[in-house]
């Protein structure tokens, strides 16, 4: 299947649940598409990445792919309704921060760590600035782990970004991009969870974040732009 083609799909499938997440409160049985097509998006995503060539490494895709199995397994757990797994929420977090493991290792295949100290200063005086305005809000079992996962989120994005102005390519380009839609998506989470409800929360949560998956999947491709 030709790369464009498979790229329709989830942007379809991506339609998909974000509509079901939309329209779930409003009409029940619209929330079946979202626990429908979550999932099948990442996995989607994650064909993308397996079926790419050229790629830039093999230990870069499968540090890539690892993520994103990674992250299909946090899509299920945080979709699954408080009333059917109370831990839901946590163990989506820890599935996350094993991704973002998972990107950061493919991130530092062809890069050095921190290459551009002012991305990380940049990256890190965010994360502190949220925190700071998210602490109050946060329950005190959470505190521990949002602060593990926070930190790693922005160890991800800043080499993201570190990555992408160090090597100047099309692979780095994108994952830089998709690095930021990642921090963009969770921060939006993180406000509407645990600050104040945001309208349309789900399409601009999950949106970013499709968007992210699918640009750091993208970036496993080799090119010489």
């Amino acid at each position: 299947m030709p790369a464009m083609l498979r790229s329709a799909l989830i942007f379809i499938f991506a339609a998909l649940a974000i509509v079901g997440a939309e329209l779930g409160k409003e009409i029940g049985s619209a929330q079946y598409l979202h626990y429908t097509f979550k999932p099948l998006t990442t996995l989607s995503i994650f064909f993308f990445a397996w079926r790419s060539k050229p790629v830039i490494s093999h230990s870069y895709q499968k540090a890539i792919l690892a993520g994103i199995v990674c992250s299909l397994i946090g899509d299920i757990f945080l979709m699954l309704p408080g009333t059917v797994f109370r831990q839901g929420f946590i163990c989506g977090l820890l599935s996350f921060l094993l991704a973002h493991i998972c990107f950061l290792r493919a991130l530092l295949t062809d890069s050095r760590f921190a290459g551009q100290p002012l991305a990380f200063a940049g990256i890190a005086a965010l994360g502190v600035i949220n925190l700071v305005i998210l602490w109050p809000g946060l329950p005190s079992a959470l505190q521990i782990p949002v602060v593990a996962y926070v930190c790693l989120l922005l160890c991800m994005t800043a080499q993201a970004i570190s990555r992408g102005l160090q090597l100047r390519s099309m692979s780095g380009r994108l994952a830089l991009i998709g690095g930021l839609c990642f921090m963009l998506s969770d921060t939006l989470l993180a406000y509407n969870r645990f600050y104040a409800p945001i309208t349309h929360s789900p399409l601009l949560i999950l949106s970013s974040y499709y968007l992210a998956l699918w640009l750091i999947a993208a970036s496993v491709t080799s090119s010489k732009e």
